[in-house]
């Protein structure tokens, strides 16, 4: 190859600079400056490695022939055909035939470009930093044995003009990525606490509506009770039929303080697992109701959900006995349907009815949708309601992804 004249040599490299400024990313860089380069160094391919933030990962940006090297993911350095150029261990690499050329073809190194692109000569010479290898100038060509010592002096000057500037890129990207993942935390930050909040709201007013249950009609009917016994100690005869109003009275209290307990407490769900707490609400909510409605409980999980955190466990419970509430009261239903199921990728709850649908729009009031949808969100639950088959009834669906949540039988197993 014949030597280039010094003052040629200089343009080149000023233009190398002029079309280095205003890229703001490694491909769109390699890609101004390699026409240039070519002047200097001709190629077939051309590309840049960068090592990633840590030197464990690098990642090739290319001009030229695409190969797989420009369209893989961060690889690690380790499988670099030029790892040791990348490590440091040597000042540069001059191959006549990369193919025959053992410092590439080593157990576990990515050579595969080299050959479905017939990339025989290359040169590689390091990208440096004060000192510090930040990547790799790669030059390739089909033809055999065709660079030369002073191919790779003339590299060496090409990647003193490079490396400044991609190292800027390098520092640019990574401030990027480190906004981009502090913004995503703060999001996830930020809709804790709103979830947090919404579902303390929730919570306070689940309070007071059992305050009020209490106050309305337990103490109600117990003050009733009281002053009648108070005017029967008065009575010289009590008789068995006077006493039987007031026995079937407490009763009744007795039966709404367990079902307002039972309903603050699902020990159903404690002592006998998910499905069957799930049955027994949806038996007790239709035989309160009054309405003649055809229950069906399919359970595909295998206990899969007892295995649960309790908190997790509870969430999803309170979810779908708000669902089956709402198909109870507000659908009139003639049937209502539970699937449970353990799926490869999570658990899938899903509460269908066959009544009147979703219905439309009104003022917002912090509902029974809205808890689900909070209770969800909490547990990093993804939350569904759609009309059913036919847009007849609705679909109330809650799917709970395996990674969000580690099994008590697991933890049990890491704490030991």
């Amino acid at each position: 190859m014949l030597k280039m004249a010094p003052s040629a040599l200089l343009d080149h490299y000023l233009g190398i600079s002029r079309l280095l400024a205003g890229q703001l990313e490694f491909r769109s860089a390699i890609r101004a400056v390699a026409v240039e380069i070519s002047h200097i160094i001709p190629h077939d391919h051309l590309d840049v490695c960068i090592i990633m933030h840590g030197g464990k990962y690098h990642t090739a940006y290319e001009t030229g022939l695409e190969t797989a090297w420009g369209n893989h993911p961060p690889a690690l350095v380790s499988g670099s055909p030029i790892r040791t150029l990348l490590w440091g261990e040597v000042s540069f690499i001059l191959s006549d035939d990369a193919s025959r050329d053992p410092r590439f073809n080593f157990e576990g190194s990515f050579v595969r470009p080299i050959f479905e692109q017939d990339l025989r000569s290359r040169i590689h010479v390091p990208l440096k930093v004060e000192g510090d290898v930040i990547g790799a100038l790669s030059c390739s060509s089909h033809a055999v044995g065709l660079y030369t010592a002073d191919d790779v002096a003339n590299a060496r000057s090409i990647a003193d003009l490079l490396s400044p500037y991609f190292f800027a890129l390098r520092a640019a990207e990574q401030a990027q990525r480190s906004a981009i993942v502090e913004a995503e935390a703060r999001a996830r930050e930020e809709g804790l606490r709103l979830g947090a909040l919404n579902l303390t709201e929730a919570l306070e007013r689940e309070r007071q509506r059992i305050g009020m249950d209490l106050h309305d009609q337990t103490l109600a009917d117990l003050t009733r009770l009281s002053r009648r016994l108070e005017r029967l100690t008065h009575e010289p005869d009590i008789s068995g039929e006077t006493l039987e109003p007031l026995a079937r009275g407490l009763q009744h209290c007795m039966q709404d303080l367990r079902q307002i307990i039972e309903e603050a407490k699902p020990s159903v769900l404690q002592l006998f697992g998910f499905a069957q707490a799930v049955e027994n609400h949806l038996d007790r909510s239709v035989r309160d109701s009054g309405m003649a409605i055809e229950l069906a409980l399919l359970d595909e999980t295998d206990g899969v959900i007892d295995s649960l955190d309790q908190t997790v466990c509870v969430a999803l419970f309170r979810i779908a006995q708000e669902a089956i509430n709402n198909a109870v009261r507000h659908a009139q239903a003639r049937r209502i349907t539970v699937r449970l199921r353990a799926l490869a990728d999570g658990i899938s709850i899903e509460v269908s009815d066959d009544g009147v649908g979703i219905p439309k729009p009104r003022r917002r009031n912090g509902g029974g949708i809205d808890n689900m949808k909070t209770r969800a969100r909490l547990i990093s639950a993804k939350f569904a309601i759609s009309a059913g088959r036919d847009n007849c009834g609705t679909v109330i669906g809650v799917h709970l992804p395996i990674a969000a949540q580690v099994p008590r039988a697991q933890n049990a197993r890491n704490d030991a």
